[in-house]
């Protein structure tokens, strides 16, 4: 077991591309630990700040506790310190999420992003969120995803959890994203850092809002660091050509209930994870969609070839 070493303060600086990965299964549906390393070694390639697993993407909820066990120390083995992996949690109530959390946290985790309490009124979502932050010796980040979870947090709320709560980031995936990146900025300053998210597909207005990056699970994730980059380095227009150039792939690929499949099967003719198998329940992908896909990816002039080299640089 490895013992983490960080405090809240790590994820004050934290920006960049944080890659969502997805967990790799074999056929039959049993974990392939194995792929692990190679989809690591190509983040790590690409570019990116960080890992985030175990998200909706990651299939956490189709995974027992000892799976998820295997699947946080498996990254963070990978990894090896390159760059930090952070961990999404989720549990009914306060107690369960603080026990994944820190497992997560002595298992190696630098970060957790942890999903909102269901149902719960402002007051009561402050008060999980402090006592998370409270808990644990890594930082706490919102996910903040309503299409998912089916619950809203106000901007109000993540000002507050950034001046009293103890809570200095969010990942923010409540469409329209500007308007809400906006008013997080304008209530709570540098109080806290937002990520976006929902595919990549606004990430342009996200960081033009004052984003800090993006939380996402793009298969091409060497092009989002390219567009952070540039962007970083003052030059928008450089980063809105990548973007429009890559859109109608971005576009594609962050389609409800078919996303998760088509970005396995775009690892798995990558080379980086042996199948795209997913658990169930999950929407299988079709020839007609494979199709389309690829032609997507050729139309703005990708390879989808396995050992083929990194999109760009």
């Amino acid at each position: 077991m490895q013992t983490t070493t960080s405090s809240p303060a790590d994820g004050l600086a934290a920006s960049g591309v944080y890659t969502i990965c997805p967990t790799p299964f074999a056929a039959g549906g049993a974990l392939d630990l194995a792929s692990i390393a190679p989809l690591v070694d190509f983040q790590v390639a690409a570019g990116v700040s960080g890992l985030a697993i175990l998200g909706f993407l990651g299939e956490a909820h189709k995974l027992s506790n000892a799976e998820r066990r295997d699947v946080v120390a498996a990254f963070v083995a990978a990894a090896a310190g390159r760059v930090p992996v952070w961990v999404g949690v989720r549990a009914l109530g306060i107690a369960g999420t603080i026990e994944q959390a820190r497992e997560a946290a002595d298992l190696g985790a630098r970060a957790v992003f942890a999903a909102p309490l269901d149902n719960a009124s402002d007051a009561v979502q402050f008060d999980y969120y402090q006592a998370l932050a409270v808990a644990l010796p890594i930082p706490v980040v919102i996910h903040d995803f309503p299409a998912s979870f089916g619950t809203e947090i106000s901007a109000e709320l993540v000002a507050r959890l950034g001046r009293e709560g103890g809570v200095g980031m969010i990942k923010m995936e409540e469409p329209p994203v500007g308007p809400k990146i906006s008013r997080i900025r304008e209530l709570a300053g540098e109080r806290m850092r937002i990520f976006g998210g929902l595919g990549g597909v606004y990430f342009l207005e996200e960081l033009q809002r004052g984003a800090v990056g993006t939380m996402t699970g793009f298969a091409y994730p060497e092009i989002l660091v390219r567009i952070y980059r540039q962007f970083a380095q003052g030059d928008e227009a450089g980063a809105a050509a990548t973007f429009d150039r890559y859109c109608p792939l971005i576009r594609y690929e962050f389609q409800p209930k078919l996303g998760l499949a088509l970005r396995k099967y775009i690892y798995m003719r990558r080379g980086l994870i042996a199948s795209d198998a997913i658990r169930a329940p999950g929407m299988r992908i079709d020839p007609a969609s494979i199709r389309e896909l690829e032609a997507t990816i050729e139309r703005v002039g990708l390879s989808i070839t396995a050992g083929s080299p990194l999109a760009i640089r």
